[in-house]
């Protein structure tokens, strides 16, 4: 059943809840969230703070000081580089050059029109095949993709939302020709389409056969991939978009609530699914901020799940979270900054208690990355783990005056916002009311109002500028790449049996029409050869597509 109270309670019984938010503004200072920061803390900011109850020990409920007792003390963070562009080949290129530097995962990145639940040969993908990722049309473009990478030693993050189910099937094949059995992956689907409509549009069917598809996921991994996290639910786009770190928060927690209520109305008790759960947010450069945000996030998600879906399992109340520092934060302006800010921005997720990480290069803002950028950014990594100190204890800011004080006031505007999506009836009805786009597009606005007035400062931009910038030369996507993928497709379409992807891919639509778990018949048409665009519009036949509602 839906509370419409829960986030008031909460707030409501926390003593130090009275007191959020009444110091004086004195110096005027505002945080990313638009709450005031203090130029000085004491032990006047923590009146009331029961320690014990809102902080807990590391890896104990309510898990604000890291989902595990002993942190980074025993090993650093899964260092997870985001990659991926041109063709399958060139990526797989990229892959093993990243193990090679010591990564600990990869990270997919696709082009639009995989992204999207297009064939590089249809006519919308033209001039986007390869651009922003690589471009996966087939079960014979995943085998290219991951040839003589051990899928039993890797962990694979793959962003893809809409066709997630998609993409993981095709990895699993893949792992099983190998010789390699379900259980014996390891990853990450991000499989998040709330937050497509929210923020990013690469959605593809109305929100509510989302979310069946989305529970038909947990479903299947529940059984054939059991240690696979079966969804990224991403905060990391919405602030890409302008979110606030109190709206990237509230907004996906809102949204993960939607998914854990989706996956019981299928028939999921919330301990056999909720411990594969896992989320995706942002970094910035407002380093004290950020920690909070992550502390505080941890916090609301260990009560939501404990009171509001009465989970027993401890590791259903864990936020595990990757992270990624901050595109939007990168400036094509002396892109060699950036360097820096992508230091910051990771030391804060570490600081933050993340379970991996992924630092942009510095010459994102220009291109797709060139090797050596690439390299650079895990470097940062690398030195941010094994040359400082911030892995030799568990929660180095506990206790900290401005920390705990703005943990409680990220906390409490949080579930403030989470209620007003639940007040409208949850994640879905209010997106389809276009509340959580309109509250970030607004942010947004403000934010660049004060970028273009000089009151927020963006180095290289509008202070510290140069006269001219140096010249630089950034990695260029091969023009053929297009051309390269209609041939495959079609040399794949003239050798494949075309009558029995034609017959799997109507099992599919049967199944999508029921109640039967689609992955099973999705899995058989793609082993037939049948590409990621033929499945999207066999299950667009029956479930249609989404038409978004303007916000302004």
């Amino acid at each position: 059943m839906r509370s419409a109270t829960f986030g008031r309670q909460v707030a409501a019984t926390d003593p130090h809840a009275d007191t959020l938010g009444t110091m004086a503004d004195s110096t005027g200072a505002r945080s990313e969230s638009d709450l005031p920061i203090e130029p000085v803390y004491d032990a006047s900011a923590l009146a009331g703070f029961d320690a014990d109850a809102k902080l807990g020990a590391p890896g104990s409920y309510p898990f604000t000081r890291g989902v595990y007792p002993s942190m980074y003390t025993g090993r650093p963070w899964t260092m997870r580089q985001y990659a991926g562009f041109g063709t399958a080949k060139e990526s797989n290129q990229r892959y093993h050059q990243l193990v090679k530097a010591g990564t600990g995962g990869l990270s997919v990145a696709f082009d639009l029109p995989t992204q999207m639940g297009y064939d590089s040969d249809e006519s919308i993908a033209h001039g986007e095949v390869g651009k922003v990722g690589v471009a996966i049309d087939s079960l014979d473009d995943m085998r290219t993709l991951f040839d003589g990478l051990p899928l039993d030693k890797i962990s694979t993050s793959m962003t893809i939302n809409a066709p997630g189910s998609t993409l993981l099937l095709l990895y699993q094949l893949v792992a099983e020709e190998q010789g390699v059995a379900g259980d014996q992956l390891t990853g990450t689907i991000q499989n998040d389409v709330l937050k497509e409509y929210i923020a990013r549009g690469t959605y593809i069917y109305p929100p509510r056969e989302s979310l069946r598809l989305i529970a038909d996921i947990f479903a299947y991994c529940h059984k054939e991939m059991p240690r696979w996290n079966t969804i990224s639910i991403s905060g990391y786009h919405m602030a890409e978009a302008g979110a606030t770190p109190v709206q990237e928060i509230a907004f996906t927690i809102a949204n993960a609530m939607e998914y854990v209520r989706a996956a019981q109305a299928a028939g999921l008790h919330v301990d056999d699914f909720a411990p594969r759960l896992s989320f995706f947010f942002v970094a910035r450069t407002t380093l004290i901020e950020e920690v909070a945000k992550f502390r505080a996030a941890r916090r609301i998600w260990a009560r939501i799940m404990k009171e509001e879906f009465g989970a027993q399992n401890p590791k259903s109340m864990m936020l595990r979270f990757h992270t990624q520092t901050a595109g939007v934060q990168l400036t094509a302006q002396q892109p060699e900054v950036n360097l820096v800010r992508v230091a910051l921005q990771g030391l804060g997720a570490v600081l933050g208690g993340t379970q991996s990480l992924h630092t942009n290069s510095f010459d994102e803002a220009i291109a797709l990355p060139t090797e050596k950028a690439a390299r650079l950014a895990l470097r940062t990594q690398q030195v941010i783990a094994y040359e400082t100190d911030v892995t030799k204890t568990v929660d180095p800011f506990a206790g900290s005056y401005v920390v705990e004080s703005m943990t409680d006031e990220i906390e409490a505007a949080a579930l403030a916002l989470i209620q007003a999506v639940e007040d409208k009836g949850g994640a879905v009805a209010a997106i389809e009311q276009g509340f959580q786009k309109g509250e970030i597009e607004l942010s947004a606005y403000r934010v660049q109002l004060e970028i273009d007035n000089g009151e927020r400062t963006v180095v290289g931009v509008n202070r510290f500028v140069l006269d001219q910038e140096d010249r630089y030369e950034p990695l260029r996507v091969d023009p053929t790449i297009e051309a390269d993928q209609r041939a495959r497709l079609e040399a794949l379409r003239a050798d494949r049996d075309n009558d029995a992807v034609k017959a799997a891919l109507g099992r599919l639509q049967d199944a999508a029409r029921g109640t039967d778990n689609v992955l099973y018949p999705m899995k058989e048409a793609l082993a037939a050869r049948a590409t990621g665009g033929e499945v999207a519009h066999a299950l667009r036949e029956v479930w249609g597509t989404y038409q978004p509602r303007e916000t302004f």
